[in-house]
């Protein structure tokens, strides 16, 4: 949904409904906003459609795991608890997003051993609040120019790996991988047994299928992973300009948001079962 908002309202319950009629089988909301009372209306909408629902989400500078202050850490554990019971009054499933560090801050230099471990401390525990909300939380590696934390797929699975918790996985987002990966078959490979969601996401963001993204190699690789997930198509456009900003999105990549999701579908479903 973060191509039309970055928060989903009952003013978007005829986009949705529209979106249901293209084809897809859920929706990805921004979780942002913790209203428990609008997230349980939005989620009573996608019941009565039978649309699945999962989630994203970002740590802030001022609620970051790995800050070396304790309140910055309070802070951001309380942020992914709020998330996490937004998430459970509109029925989803799985929280994901870079929520190990704060988006698009950088010390300069690479994660430190004190970094790893705070932030799993944190992770560690928001997981013990999903598991009994019934959500999964679902860490997302970023290129270099957006994270300096978890920059790969090995990375990215060795830390939920370590944390050991079964409501803390990981995904993969083919526009990430596209950037750091070397090989996305040994990419998948490596973390396998910790992922549960996958990103479809073009190399400039737009129509999955349009740009240069290794499809070949990417469907194969989840294919021989024995991947069972969602595939979750994220895209950015210029409607709305913070996030436009955040995402380093300067021009209109394609022609129309419903062009982008018909299409995306479309492509995703012939090279998935075909």
């Amino acid at each position: 949904m973060l191509l039309w908002t970055s928060g989903v309202t009952e003013e978007h319950f005829p986009l949705i409904e529209q979106i249901k009629s293209w084809g897809y089988d859920g929706i990805e909301l921004p979780m942002f906003e913790y209203d428990i009372e609008a997230n349980r209306k939005i989620g009573d909408h996608l019941k009565q459609l039978e649309l699945g629902a999962t989630a994203v989400t970002v740590c802030t500078p001022e609620e970051n795991p790995v800050s070396p202050d304790a309140n910055i850490r309070a802070a951001a554990l309380d942020r992914l608890k709020k998330a996490i019971d937004a998430c459970q009054a509109a029925g989803v499933t799985h929280l994901c997003g870079p929520i190990h560090s704060a988006l698009g801050e950088f010390t300069g230099e690479g994660r430190t051993e004190q970094e790893w471990e705070r932030a799993q401390e944190v992770l560690g525990k928001a997981a013990e609040h999903a598991q009994q909300a019934g959500v999964t939380l679902v860490v997302e590696y970023l290129n270099r120019f957006e994270c300096y934390f978890l920059n790969c797929a090995e990375d990215c699975a060795r830390f939920t790996r370590e944390v050991n918790h079964p409501n803390l996985k990981m995904m993969y987002d083919t526009f990430h991988a596209n950037i750091e990966e070397k090989s996305i078959s040994n990419a998948v490979q490596a973390c396998k047994d910790q992922l549960v969601h996958v990103h479809i996401s073009e190399n400039d963001r737009s129509t999955p299928g349009e740009g240069g993204v290794n499809w070949d190699a990417s469907f194969a690789a989840l294919k021989e992973a024995g991947y069972d997930g969602w595939f979750v198509i994220e895209a950015f456009g210029l409607a709305l300009p913070e996030l436009a900003a955040a995402t380093r999105i300067w021009r209109r990549m394609f022609p129309s948001e419903e062009h982008l999701a018909r299409k995306g579908l479309e492509f995703m479903k012939t090279r998935w079962e075909g």
